[in-house]
């Protein structure tokens, strides 16, 4: 009997574990299935043609699926191999390449920029003199934000050189490592430190040390590098006037070790694992195989340089703290920690999420440029996994979106109604027409071209565009390519004897990407000069 009482007592269990397992693999799959409802929902409401996302939960990976188009009004499916720019998210393999030369001790965190790139200068020389590793990877160098993109965006011809070459004629905004502006320049700076220390092209550097040991067979260092049979490829999408308007060409090519890595979500997922995995990849018999140590993996996510947090989003988020590691942002949420990132080229941005204790991580990749739509679907994900009130994040961030038109709507309006429209230029045009020259970026040309005055970028084929009368002695440029969404203001400084002192630029509107880093140039005739 006893024998008997026991057999039966197993079996109970059994069934009790297989129903258990049952209901778990249920509950996923509830979760996966309002998770691509939330998907299509997101689509459609921020006008975003294809999104490809990818969860992975306790080193299994749960969803991992494209959904709509390649490309607007095409047939061609986004599928989980589908290629995106990565962007920004670029950013933390950088980092994580320098931590495995930490680990083989070919610097440390605290050595010092010039010990590697004696040329590197800032505009302080004690600033020039103490900047550490830590510092390139912090955005807290006292540069404004997105100071000297300009040189690396759009598509320019400038090189890491002409970057390291300007950096000290850059305008100081605030004290070092007082403040947080996020610098894409400091990463390029990081890419050249990886470059010199292991005598290789960074580009070589991440195919060799992240790529191949993780079997990222179809990802690339940059979009020139995508075989040319490979039409797997998302295009860039622009809404312009409730239009999605393609941009193509090659993204982000200067942006190099700050941001412009190709990738897929099936790929993505690889290096999520390892990054949950603290660095391991896999064994080698006893011998754990490795990106970097645990140890450089609690340095990367460490806080370096705090964000301020409004108390909406402390109300909303549970959040207390909000802050930038290295090549990563941290903060709290709903009582765990997230290490977040998010990625963005002209037409395509992405978002990667992990929450460490809960070893579960999220990509989520896309071919528009809308914020909203890769937010709401990463706090969709986060309330299902992380077992939240619900919530529908895509209605609420479908709010912000009118919010946010309404207020742009409103600020032009406020705006255009200060222009005094009888004003007329102190100058004949033909005055204005001259070649300019900032320390920091290089030359502009305004040419007369048929009564119109013309402003052509140097150094960036893509800036170029005709200059409309606005007011007294500024111009507002009109770029022919409209999918930059960044015209900007050109008011011209006189002297005395009414010749051009100098010009200065700055963004139109307030919506205009921080990397068109306009306001930072002073541009100078150059017959002054000579």
């Amino acid at each position: 009997m006893k024998f008997g009482y026991i057999k039966l007592k197993v079996a109970l269990i059994a069934f009790s574990m297989l129903n258990y397992v049952s209901a778990q693999e249920i509950n996923v799959s509830h979760k996966i299935e309002r998770i691509e409802i939330s998907v299509n929902k997101a689509m459609a409401a921020f006008k975003v043609p294809g999104i490809a996302v990818a969860i992975i939960k306790d080193n299994e990976v749960l969803l991992s699926k494209g959904f709509g188009v390649l490309k607007h009004g095409s047939k061609e499916k986004v599928n989980a191999d589908t290629l995106f720019g990565i962007a920004s998210n670029t950013k933390a393999m950088t980092s994580a390449l320098l931590a495995g030369l930490v680990d083989e001790g070919k610097l440390t965190w605290q050595t010092k920029v010039i010990d590697i790139i004696p040329e590197f200068q800032l505009p302080d020389a004690y600033v020039t003199r103490e900047f550490t590793i830590i510092d390139l990877l912090s955005h807290n160098s006292g540069l404004g934000l997105g100071a000297g993109d300009l040189m690396i965006w759009p598509e320019t011809t400038l090189t890491n050189k002409d970057v390291i070459k300007g950096l000290k004629h850059l305008p100081q905004v605030s004290s070092f490592r007082s403040e947080f502006a996020y610098d894409n320049l400091m990463y390029v700076i990081a890419g050249e430190i990886i470059a010199r220390l292991t005598g290789q092209p960074w580009q070589a550097v991440i195919q060799a040390r992240i790529f191949d040991p993780l079997g990222m067979n179809n990802t690339y260092a940059k979009f020139s590098l995508i075989p040319q049979n490979n039409k797997n490829v998302a295009r860039a999408h622009v809404p312009l006037e409730g239009e999605l308007h393609v941009v193509g060409g090659n993204f982000l090519e200067r942006f190099s070790s700050a941001g412009s890595v190709a990738s897929s979500v099936n790929d993505m997922t690889l290096w999520l694992k390892a990054q949950l995995n603290r660095g391991q990849y896999g064994v080698d018999g006893d011998e754990a195989l490795r990106l970097f140590s645990e140890q450089q993996s609690r340095e990367m996510w460490q806080a370096r340089t705090l964000i301020p947090v409004s108390q909406q989003v402390s109300e909303q988020d549970k959040t207390h703290f909000n802050a930038y590691a290295l090549g990563w942002f941290v903060k709290d949420y709903h009582g765990v920690k997230v290490v977040r990132h998010t990625g963005g080229i002209l037409g395509m941005v992405s978002k990667v999420v992990m929450v460490p204790e809960e070893n579960l991580a999220m990509v989520i990749l896309t071919n528009q440029q809308s914020g909203f739509a890769f937010n709401a679907l990463s706090q969709q994900i986060l309330t299902e996994y992380l077992e939240l009130p619900e919530k529908d994040w895509i209605e609420h961030y479908a709010l912000l979106q009118e919010e946010k038109i309404a207020n742009k709507k409103l600020h032009l309006a406020k705006v255009a109604a200060k222009v005094d429209k009888n004003s007329t230029p102190s100058l004949p045009l033909a005055s204005y027409a001259q070649n300019y020259v900032d320390h920091w970026y290089g030359e502009v040309a305004i040419s007369l071209v048929n009564e119109d005055l013309v402003m052509q970028f140097s150094n960036t084929p893509a800036l170029h565009g005709v200059l409309e009368h606005y007011q007294h002695n500024t111009f507002i440029v009109r770029w022919h390519d409209r999918t930059l969404e960044a015209d900007a203001y050109v008011n011209f400084n006189l002297n005395p004897d009414g010749s051009i002192n100098f010009a200065t630029m700055k963004a139109v509107s307030w919506a205009t990407d921080f990397s068109f880093d306009f306001h930072d140039l002073t541009l100078r005739p150059t017959s002054a000069s000579q």
